[in-house]
């Protein structure tokens, strides 16, 4: 059976927007707010299928206000902009640190070819500027 790492730290860092989250396989991974939104698990955010995915737009400013553990595979993150419908495991946790890069310029693609821009500076600069983005993958493991 194939072992995915577990998190051995969950931290919310509530006055920069930022949930860190550290691995058993000594991954570390800054993630910003806004990030965590717009990658939301939830059929709502993601559709049932790749062309009924709902583009987020506007989620700049958006705030974890509440993380609830979901039996031991998930964590549920209540957003204040009333969003709370998507499952957060482990695995997929994982895979959005790890691919932060790819995922994220896909989004930002995303947004300009629908005619949408952000308003605030990119949360990723910001964690680069402070020595914060996220860890790459520990030699020896593999991406998700």
């Amino acid at each position: 059976m194939d072992q995915h790492p577990l998190p051995t730290d969950i931290h919310l860092h509530q006055q920069s927007g930022v949930l860190e989250l550290a691995f058993d396989d000594g991954a570390r991974f800054r993630l910003p707010c806004e990030y965590l939104r717009v990658y939301s698990p939830s059929a709502e955010v993601r559709g049932h299928s790749p062309a009924t995915a709902k583009l987020q737009v506007g989620k700049e400013r958006v705030k974890i206000t509440d993380i609830q553990p979901v039996g031991q595979y998930a964590i549920k993150l209540f957003f204040d902009d009333g969003h709370h419908s998507g499952l957060y495991d482990w695995q997929y946790l994982y895979k959005l640190g790890r691919a932060w890069q790819p995922l994220w310029f896909e989004y930002l693609t995303k947004l300009r070819d629908a005619g949408h821009a952000r308003r605030d500076p990119d949360p990723f600069d910001e964690l680069k500027a402070r020595g914060e983005a996220p860890s790459e993958l520990p030699a020896g493991t593999t991406a998700v």
